[in-house]
């Protein structure tokens, strides 16, 4: 059974591999466009739907323009690909994320991003709420319990200044636009930077930019994008030893959001200066700087609230419903037996660390792509034990996947160098 699972895998590789840069394309809008549909057809969200609608027929007119091309021999490809890309862009990033904004359609997050804007502002705290004896305090009121909390770092907070500081929470000012440019400037300077084909880089920036796995988030308001950008630009920098670039970049995201941080932490074993030798000690001191800078003001102030919000809410421990739950292994098995919730975290935290241990030790020292491979794999295993998480959240281990390939390839040139 196993080998036969195996012959089916290389089958489908073989035959992804042998498809042209525009036919693969086409394939991916193809299907992205049937994706969207669905979700329009489906989703009981108004931002989610409206995006599905909107954006299925940008989708499907693209690929239907590069199936087109493909069946002619074009001299510059990657030019048409580009072409293509910037076009599904429009159809389904700015054009809805536009359209979005003025109907102010987004996703929760977005509103607790603007109101813990107008709090640092002020000069208040973002992190009111907490957890008091089993109860919760100072909870918005009119809102749902779960947008009291703000389950950020502090620095998460500037995406909403314009919204704090023009007194507008749509147009131009909304808080998505702020994380969509973000995104976009990151990932455009990492894709500048990086060693890799075009043909390698134009499917980064697909994933990132143009399909589901970015164009739905950037438009409905996933927090996760200018993350996930920041982690591109510091892998970019690991792969060139750029320290202080990879420093800064992995400590701006660390300094926003939770899920950074085990890659923040990964990028320790792998990060080398030109002549080789371990520069964990340069990087984890920018990391740590601008963490420390921007977090120990907040946690200073009101340490409770800071851990109720960023830690216990994520983590499904503040005793309050997420709408991040999606019906994931681990959030399943908490409905069913509410201490799973305690026990297996613990057990998969200890469980898995040993195999990754055991595979670190086996393939020391790691390289940039490894380290990527296991991250992916090590997310995909969060996801699934977590009580309260989002399936949207595969994007972190598809991302790292990808730029593991990507790397991989660098460095079995690099090698085959050094032995000739």
């Amino acid at each position: 059974m196993l080998a036969r699972l195996r012959n089916v895998r290389t089958f489908i590789v073989n035959w992804w591999i042998a498809r042209s840069g525009l036919g693969s394309d086409a394939l991916l809008y193809g299907f992205s466009g049937v994706f969207a549909l669905v979700l329009g057809w489906r989703s009981d969200q108004a931002a989610q739907w409206q995006w599905g609608y909107m954006a299925c027929g940008p989708y499907f007119f693209v690929g239907v323009v590069a199936w087109g091309l493909n069946r002619f021999k074009l001299r510059r490809v990657n030019v048409a690909r580009l072409a293509l890309l910037v076009l599904v862009m429009l159809g389904t990033v700015v054009i809805p994320l536009g359209f979005e904004a003025h109907w102010r359609h987004a996703q929760p997050e977005v509103g607790v991003i603007a109101r813990s804007a107008t709090a640092v502002s002020k000069g208040k705290d973002p992190y009111r709420t907490y957890m008091h004896d089993g109860h919760l305090v100072d909870v918005i009121p009119g809102r749902p319990t779960y947008e009291s909390f703000f389950p950020y770092f502090p620095l998460m907070s500037v995406f909403g200044l314009p919204t704090a500081l023009t007194h507008k929470g749509k147009g131009l000012t909304d808080p998505r636009i702020v994380m969509s440019l973000m995104t976009l400037l990151a990932s455009v300077l990492a894709l500048g930077l990086l060693r890799a084909s075009r043909e390698k880089k134009i499917r980064i920036a697909q994933v990132m930019l143009a399909l589901p796995t970015g164009a739905l988030f950037l438009s409905t308001g996933g927090d996760d994008m200018p993350i996930l950008a920041l982690l591109l630009l510091g892998v970019v920098g690991l792969q060139r030893r750029a320290n202080y670039l990879a420093g800064v970049s992995f400590g701006l995201a660390a300094a926003m959001k939770l899920t950074a941080w085990p890659m923040a932490a990964g990028a320790l074993l792998v990060a080398r200066e030109r002549d080789g030798r371990p520069a964990w000690k340069k990087v984890g001191l920018v990391i740590a700087a601008i963490v420390v800078v921007t977090v120990t003001p907040f946690v200073l102030h009101a340490p409770g609230a800071f851990v109720s919000n960023v830690f216990a809410f994520p983590l499904g421990l503040a005793g309050v419903a997420s709408p991040a739950a999606s019906a994931l292994p681990g959030h399943i098995l908490f409905g069913w037996w509410h201490p799973f919730n305690h026990i297996l975290a613990p057990v998969t935290f200890v469980v898995g660390g040993y195999f990754v241990a055991r595979y670190f030790k086996r393939h020391w020292p790691l390289t940039l792509s490894q380290l990527l491979a296991v991250m992916s794999v090590t997310m995909v295993v969060v996801m699934c034990v977590a009580s309260a998480t989002r399936i949207g959240y595969v994007i972190y281990p598809l991302n790292f996947a990808l730029w593991s390939w990507v790397c991989q390839e660098k460095e079995e040139k690099a090698k085959t160098l050094e032995l000739v």
